[in-house]
């Protein structure tokens, strides 16, 4: 039986060295039409848990000794599903107009508009929270949530139902291409009790930063990727369902191929792509939640690692493909833990493919594919359970030219392996 792995806060009498995951690199429209209501809140005065607090917190189920440094990922506020209302801000959104954050506070956001962007330009330390209080919008070319500038955006909802909708193609704002419904320069966090649908004729979410999910129920539909970042996408929580004719996660700097990583440890996710279900330049780590993957590819990075959760895979091309996209390690798959199923198409397809090392040293590996296995360099089974088109076995076997099975590699748990292309 599936089962929802929920992050959840550590007290401070766990003696157990758990941290979640952070790297930290930091790596506009005024539209003639629109009218911008410059909001000139007070100073941040902390005062509120939910406006000051940024605590790191430790999550349940994220695994020490992980390929990605999980020291500090994510803070008591970005866990936090609720917003301390004290001091918040009031907005109702109107037709052709912008609403234009400008300090560190909360503000709520309640209305439905059309061509009305929420902008965010506040200063380098500033954080802001903008919470969704059934919210309703519907932009001709332009983002419905900007972040221009700020330190850390949280975007929350309410017990509510809210929608952001792009329509037509975007338009740039100066030199900054802006291309999906909620655009961020800066670090972007989704939280709430609520659900924000999201439609977009380009990408649904794209963060320059770090992007973090930790609650709420999220819809995305759009043409290119649904949830995009530059550093890093971290999911601790939340429902997530996708469909896009691109990548459903896709963490990815084109000037820097040593960030670009995605982390799960928790939700459920639906993605239905196009092309990749999950795609990073560096790592993929996934320590726990539901992921349901229909995709031509499920997942891909440099080094793939999965040390729990529920996998559930439908591909046309490879299940899990590590490929060499960056320097920062050897084309490896990890599987340390959790129950992965993988579907294949028919024809000359891998259900795990690495350009590099295979390891499997735990949990289950269940694979229907006529190539179950392919790897270049490595391959090792050390422990856990392999299912091949229905029957346990405990080897791995290779998969090389155009569907010809080769070597193996296997033996009883613990011994290793051996392989290579037969």
């Amino acid at each position: 039986m599936l089962k929802k792995m929920i992050c959840f806060l550590l007290t401070a009498a766990v003696a157990v060295s758990l941290a979640a995951c952070r790297t930290q690199t930091k790596t506009e429209q005024t539209t003639a039409a629109a009218v911008d209501t410059q909001t000139t809140a007070a100073e941040d005065t902390q005062t509120t848990v939910a406006a000051s607090t940024e605590t790191v917190t430790a999550v349940a189920n994220v695994t020490s000794g992980g390929v990605i440094e999980t020291a500090g990922l994510f803070t008591d506020r970005d866990l936090l599903q609720t917003a301390d209302l004290t001091d918040a801000v009031y907005y109702t959104l109107s037709d052709g107009q912008n609403i234009t954050v400008t300090a560190a506070g909360v503000y709520v956001f309640t209305g439905s508009a059309a061509n009305a962007t929420v902008i965010v330009d506040a200063g380098d330390n500033d954080k802001v929270q903008l919470v969704l209080n059934g919210v309703s919008v519907t932009n001709t070319s332009f983002p419905c949530i900007y972040v221009k500038n700020a330190d850390k955006v949280f975007v929350t909802t309410t017990q509510t139902e809210n929608s952001l909708s792009v329509t037509g193609a975007f338009t740039a704002d100066g030199s900054t291409n802006t291309d999906a419904a909620v655009f961020s320069k800066d670090d972007l966090v989704l939280n709430g009790l609520g659900t924000l649908t999201i439609s977009s004729t380009d990408n649904g979410i794209s963060c320059k930063d770090d992007l973090k999910i930790t609650g709420g129920t999220i819809v995305i539909s759009c043409v290119s990727d649904a949830l995009e970042a530059n550093d890093s996408i971290a999911i601790a929580d939340g429902s997530v369902t996708v469909t896009t004719k691109k990548d459903g996660l896709h963490a990815e700097y084109d000037e820097d191929n040593t960030v670009g990583y995605v982390y799960i440890c928790g939700g459920t996710l639906q993605i239905t792509a196009a092309d990749d279900g999950i795609h990073a330049t560096t790592y993929v780590q996934i320590d726990g939640g539901n992921l349901t993957i229909s995709a031509a590819e499920g997942i891909e990075g440099t080094y793939v690692q999965v040390n729990g959760g529920e996998i559930d895979i439908t591909a046309v091309d490879d299940g899990i493909n590590a490929g060499k996209k960056s320097n920062v390690s050897t084309p490896t798959i990890e599987i340390n833990g959790g129950y992965i199923t993988i579907n294949m198409g028919a024809g000359d397809t891998d259900g795990i493919d690495a350009n590099g090392n295979l390891y499997i040293n735990g949990g289950t590996v269940d694979v229907t594919a006529q190539s179950p296995f392919d790897y270049d360099n490595t391959a090792e089974y050390n422990g856990g359970t392999i299912i091949v088109n229905g029957e346990v076995t405990n080897s791995i076997t290779n998969q090389m030219m155009g569907g010809m099975a080769g070597g193996m590699a296997g033996g009883m748990p613990g011994n290793g392996g051996w392989g290579g292309h037969g």
